[in-house]
């Protein structure tokens, strides 16, 4: 095959080759925001063509010093960097004495030793995942460096042993290139290495070299992207005078590339070493490498970054979008053994749901009043064909099916403005301009539970009593007491939801719900998720058909849809393995609607899923919407990660992006839009300031003003327990959209609220003493 395609024309060789890149990236272009580390340029190589390697005298010192590693950190984190590539000479203590001198001093045998430090140092201390590319290196030093970086990396260049510009560099030779590449593959590393075009080899010598690696790819997947670099020529250099390649040259060598390795394999061209980027991705590039906000390239330091701002401009005349990721590409993120249990959790921190790079600084519960990149630029964005055939289906008013509501999740870029906006129209023809919540009360009665949810730091058990608060279980008499004075302050709801406390029967729960209907015979109580119904039926070995009808008989009105989580298995098997399952979760609800009772839809995104399993949530949720028409609205809830367990774990990301949170609403309006009316934001988890925003994306409810919060808050949320009526106000009239107390089933119960005095008081006198602390 490899003969056969280096026989092609280059038109065909191109055509072929962007095709195949379209097939397996689509129309993404990666690129890792990165900080250069220079960890020594001292090596006992002397290559044609390196400006990088220096003598000991042309240096100021032999390494980076860990202080200086350290000063660098702080400045690429704030910069918005993700990774640390450490570049370094390879094994210069082997020919300097300066570099053996520093090494002793400073406790260190060998330069990868050193190295191992100082990934460790960017890992742990300044929040940045390590890449170093240290050259050939043995398996024992591949393995210490695989416990504190993401993934390692190293240029194969070319398989021709006798280039004159690799004369004096013994580790240049292919065995010990291809021992390294065999050792990568045997320990799991997810692995970078490339061709260097231009040196002196054919283009049988690359292709030679390109069928080796993917041979050794196919052995080990362990390759994750292919660099193809061109050779620029440096004064005082050897090779000073030689040609670079043609960019004819350059273009096949990346087609060639495409084409030769598996469709997994990204193949890289480093932005700043050519002046015609287009013509690269057309022939089946599909990554930038790193690219650095404050630190030149230090092997071709004559070659500045691009801006970033600029590549994207470009690549959007090809209908690509650029995307952040990080040292590792996505499909090694989940990959079984392919990053340290001991890295795994410092690269959770970094990633979004599909495995890039978080394109922002927002997190769910952190109160923060930056507006997220996504939001900032006016322009309209072209739609692509596949998007366009999603929306005319949501236009023409019929129902999306499960890849095209995945093809909106996975929008990026400018994209995302359009889907909101879209969502914006689709609310505005469905539910009109008005703004609704509900004045309610939340009461959490118990956080004391015999579940051992991973990621809820409410609830108290055996395994979470070190976590924030106290066990405690409120009587009778203290709910009604939250009940009355949430009937004074005007709350026409209360929502009641706990832990499942060990002595907690049908008994108890219909005895409750009775104690309130009679005392408060206007209040319409929503309460009991469809773990506590389930329990509550089976520890009285009830039915749960005649369960829920006596609760309903007892004065029980709605549920609300928590406990759902993710609805997809392999999911709740991480999150909540001993909670009930998704077919638990949508017949306690289906019965439910069957005997009279509304409820809702809840899912709780951010965690551990990723999109597909969104789709699927949505997709059974819908069906079931279909032959009941039971759920009143659909409720997102960010992960909240900073107190949860799986997260302090380190088995958790940091919550849903903001360009995540803004998909959510919209696809949701738009998923659906032939069945479900309403979409709520959660407030207590987002914040005034996104609350607009979703409030423009699809969105037309604030839920309730809940007067006191327990969940969110104990898991670190950051935000207020407690809306009054006049903040509502200040979030919706910059809209120029209208304001409505509603009820819980969404009647329009006051089409003018004012903000009821008493509430205010009570508001005010309440605010900080119910506030949950947070360390």
């Amino acid at each position: 095959m490899s003969t056969d395609l280096a026989a092609l024309p280059t038109k065909e060789l191109v055509e072929m080759a962007y095709k195949k890149r379209q097939e397996s990236f689509g129309h993404l272009v990666t690129y890792s925001p990165k900080a250069f580390f220079p960890l020594t340029m001292l090596c006992r190589d002397r290559c044609g063509y390196c400006t990088f390697a220096k003598a000991p005298a042309n240096i100021k010192a032999p390494y980076m010093t860990l202080a200086e590693i350290r000063e660098l950190g702080v400045r690429a984190r704030s910069a918005g960097c993700r990774e640390a590539l450490f570049t370094l000479g390879e094994k210069p203590e082997l020919r300097y004495k300066t570099a053996r001198t520093f090494l002793e001093s400073q406790g260190y045998r060998t330069t990868t030793s050193y190295l191992e430090q100082a990934c460790r140092v960017a890992l742990r201390e300044l929040d940045l995942l390590p890449h170093p590319n240290a050259g050939a290196l043995s398996k024992y030093e591949m393995a210490s460096l695989k416990e504190v970086s993401v993934s390692q990396g190293m240029m194969l260049e070319s398989l021709r042993g006798d280039l004159a510009a690799h004369r004096l560099a013994p580790d240049k030779a292919p065995k010990r290139r291809l021992d390294t590449l065999k050792f990568a593959g045997e320990l799991k590393i997810p692995f970078t290495t490339g061709l260097l075009v231009g040196i002196g080899e054919t283009e049988q010598d690359r292709v030679r070299a390109l069928t080796e690696l993917a041979r050794l790819h196919n052995t080990y997947g362990h390759i994750q992207e292919v660099i193809v670099q061109n050779f620029v020529p440096k004064a005082a250099t050897a090779m000073a005078h030689c040609d670079s390649p043609s960019q004819e040259t350059h273009i096949r060598t990346v087609a060639l590339a495409r084409l030769l390795m598996p469709g997994d394999v990204h193949i890289q061209v480093p932005p700043n070493l050519t002046d015609e980027l287009l013509p690269l991705m057309g022939a089946g590039a599909d990554d930038l490498g790193g690219i650095s906000p404050i630190t030149v390239d230090h092997v071709n330091p004559e070659r500045p970054w691009p801006e970033i701002e600029i590549i994207a401009k470009t690549l959007s005349k090809m209908d690509l979008e650029l995307v952040p990721r990080t040292p590792v590409h996505p499909n090694f993120v989940n990959k079984d053994g392919f990053v340290s249990d001991k890295v795994k959790p410092y690269l959770l921190r970094h990633i979004d749901s599909e495995g890039y790079a978080r394109e922002d600084e927002f997190f769910s519960g952190v109160a923060s009043e930056a507006t997220p990149k996504i939001w900032l630029s006016p322009e309209r964005s072209r739609v692509r064909h596949e998007l366009k055939e999603v929306f005319d289906t949501v236009l023409r008013r019929e129902d999306l099916d499960e890849s095209q509501i995945k093809t909106l999740f996975l929008a990026r870029g400018g994209l995302v403005r359009e889907i909101a906006a879209l969502a914006d129209e689709m609310r505005k023809e469905i539910i009109g301009d008005d703004v609704t919540f509900v004045m309610n009360r939340n009461i959490n009665y118990t956080n004391i539970c015999t579940f051992k949810c991973r990621f809820c730091a409410f609830s108290k058990g055996p395994m979470s009593l070190n976590l924030r608060g106290d066990p405690y279980l409120l009587s009778n008499e203290q709910i009604l007491d939250k009940v009355g004075q949430a009937a004074e302050a005007g709350a026409t709801e209360v929502c009641l939801q706990g832990g499942i406390h060990p002595k907690f029967n049908a008994e108890y729960y219909v005895s409750l719900i009775e104690s309130i209907s009679r005392n408060f015979p206007l209040m319409h109580i929503h309460a009991f998720s469809a773990l506590e119904v389930l329990q509550g039926a089976t520890r009285s070995n009830m039915d749960i058909r005649d369960y829920l009808t006596l609760l309903h008989s007892a004065g029980l009105k709605t549920l609300p849809g928590t406990a759902a989580e993710i609805l997809d298995e392999p999911v709740r098997q991480v999150l909540c393995p001993d909670k009930l399952s998704t077919s638990q979760w949508l017949e306690v609800h289906e019965i439910a609607h069957e005997v009279g009772l509304r409820s809702n839809v809840t899912i709780m995104f951010g965690s551990v899923e990723d999109p597909s399993s969104w789709v699927r949530h949505i997709a059974r949720t819908r069906d079931l919407q279909r032959r009941t028409g039971g759920f009143t609205e659909f409720v997102p809830l960010p992960f909240v990660h900073m107190g949860s367990p799986i997260y302090l774990k380190g088995s958790s990301r940091r919550g849903p992006t903001f360009r995540e949170t803004v998909l959510m609403h919209a696809v949701g309006r738009l998923a659906y839009a032939n069945s479900i009316r309403n979409i709520q934001v959660s407030w207590v988890k987002l914040g005034a300031a996104n609350v607009q925003t979703l409030l423009r994306s699809g969105a037309n409810d604030l839920g309730g003003t809940l007067m006191e919060e327990s969940i969110s808050h104990a898991a670190g949320s950051e935000h207020a327990n407690m809306l009054s009526v006049r903040e509502m106000h200040q979030i919706v009239s910059p809209l120029q959209r209208r304001l409505k107390q509603r009820s819980t089933l969404y009647e329009i119960v006051n089409e003018n609220p004012q903000d009821n005095e008493y509430y205010a008081q009570y508001a005010r006198h309440n605010r900080v003493s119910i506030r949950v602390k947070v360390d």
